[in-house]
């Protein structure tokens, strides 16, 4: 313990106090390096807020080994600065490597813009997204079709990019896809990871599309490894899902003037008010399970 104490004691009063200070400032060298370090540590994060912190920090350690160099001629000072003006250089060098692997293509570029960026999204985080889809967009030529009805499995989840799909049903129409939405979120979300289905509605390109798919199960194994990733496509998946039912709202209705409510089964808008209120059959109140782009029982379309 005495060992210790004279250990601390020796540290602390080794050197002599301050009595007289030096009248003259420091060069502005030392000044100049201050000033650097003060605006280095107000950068921001990600990779360019870790940029604009380094290439500050580390000029405002070269002045300050310029400066202990010229002016104070110490060179313990100015090896210390020195040093740490290299791990900076060194690590702004790595992080603009970083920066620079995570370029993407326009479309991708773009896409994360529109969709990834403004939910606060980092590009490392988009990068292992984009890399689940091997960085690739696909094309969908006019009038083909993405998926027919009964006969496609379900083995993919698919982002619109650019065009336009069709959603049928029996032939009829049900509703349109545009740009950021996803082509088969219904179908996603209807099963498990360990069940397979197929579609029960066509989607036809109403015009040239191209579109993002990620592989189901390469996608839930992203899903296993990255849980944020996982919640992120949760909350916009149940977002497009929700955009599909009231695209499918506002095409049906039940005669009589009544419009079909699917979020209120037991309710019904009323297009029509001098028609006196009928109550619809007892089957029209369910809507039929499985994907919510099928039409609700009994229930007609506008145009029929």
């Amino acid at each position: 313990m005495g060992e210790n104490a004279s250990f601390w004691e020796s540290l602390i009063y080794a050197h002599p106090i301050c009595t007289t200070w030096k009248q003259e400032a420091e060069g502005s060298i030392y000044h100049l390096a201050s000033i650097l370090f003060v605006v280095g540590f107000m950068g921001g994060s990600g990779f360019f807020g870790l940029l604009y912190v380094f290439s500050l920090l580390g000029l405002g350690f070269l002045c300050s080994s310029v400066w202990a160099w010229l002016d104070v001629c110490a060179a313990d000072i100015f090896s210390w600065n020195f040093v740490l003006f290299t791990i900076c250089f060194v690590q702004f060098i790595y992080v603009t490597y970083q920066v620079r692997s995570v370029a993407f293509d326009r479309e991708f570029q773009e896409l994360y813009s529109a969709l990834f960026q403004p939910l606060g999204i980092s590009l490392t985080v988009y990068r292992k997204i984009v890399l689940c889809c091997d960085a690739e967009v696909i094309t969908l030529e006019k009038e083909h079709c993405y998926a027919m009805q009964g006969k496609t499995p379900i083995d993919k989840l698919s982002l619109l990019v650019s065009g336009r799909i069709r959603v049928t049903v029996d032939g009829e129409f049900l509703h349109y896809i545009f740009p950021l939405q996803f082509l088969d979120s219904p179908e996603w979300d209807s099963l498990r990871p360990t069940e397979e289905g197929i579609f029960q509605v066509t989607l036809t390109a109403e015009t040239d599309c191209r579109y993002v798919a990620w592989r189901r199960k390469k996608l839930y194994l992203l899903f296993a490894k990255h849980r944020f990733i996982s919640r992120l496509f949760s909350i916009l998946i149940g977002s497009d899902i929700a955009e599909k039912l009231y695209a499918l709202n506002d095409r049906v209705h039940v005669g009589q003037g009544f419009r079909y409510d699917i979020r209120l089964p037991n309710f019904y808008h009323v297009a029509l008010p001098e028609s006196p209120p009928v109550p619809p059959p007892r089957h029209s109140h369910q809507l039929q399970r499985g994907s919510p782009r099928r039409k609700p029982a009994g229930v007609a379309n506008c145009g029929s």
